[in-house]
């Protein structure tokens, strides 16, 4: 008889030390699909990052498919996958893209634009990496908060850039997009 009171404290320590382990809150379906889309792009950029610097050879379907992943998940579609209601914890995703919505989506379209210019970039060398897609020497990186320099009006028309110079211009937007409204983690 003592037995069925020793398992069940067992059964009840064990339940007890399992919810314990359990993370405190459960990410949201849009959460997840979110990171999700985020490591897609991160993916995709590194391979156009690894193509610009001859890590591995240029393949032009791979070098158009590794942009199109950017472009698909950047603009309107990055914007509806931050809800005002799935911000903040657990998420990394920042509150201020609610209260800050218009810069948030300029910052999403001119992601799109800038991932279409290399897109297109791609059709027009089937290839390889052309002279004229190649950043020229004394391209300055200076730039504005949407990765835009000032008083550059070729910027504006990404097509009228190097691909290579708007492909820094689209990291850069990452990482000013990143700054202002993704909590840093350790």
């Amino acid at each position: 008889m003592r037995r069925v009171p020793v398992i069940a404290a067992v059964l009840v320590i064990a339940g007890i030390a399992a919810g314990a382990a359990l993370p405190k809150t459960a990410v949201a379906p849009v959460v997840a699909e979110r990171q999700a889309s985020m490591k897609a792009m991160a993916s995709a950029a590194k391979t156009i990052s690894e193509i610009f610097a001859g890590k591995v050879a240029y393949d032009a379907a791979a070098f158009k498919a590794a942009t199109e992943t950017i472009r698909r998940r950047s603009g309107s579609a990055m914007v509806d996958a931050f809800p005002a209601d799935s911000l903040g914890e657990p998420s990394a995703a920042k509150a201020d893209i609610g209260q800050s919505q218009e810069e948030f989506a300029a910052l999403a379209r001119h992601l799109e634009s800038l991932a279409a210019a290399l897109s297109d970039a791609a059709d027009d060398a089937p290839e390889g990496i052309t002279e004229a897609m190649r950043m020229k020497p004394g391209m300055a990186m200076g730039s504005s908060l949407l990765g835009k320099r000032a008083g550059g009006a070729a910027d504006s028309e990404p097509s009228k850039i190097p691909a290579e110079h708007v492909f820094h211009l689209m990291l850069q937007n990452c990482t000013n997009c990143h700054a202002k409204f993704r909590e840093k983690r350790q």
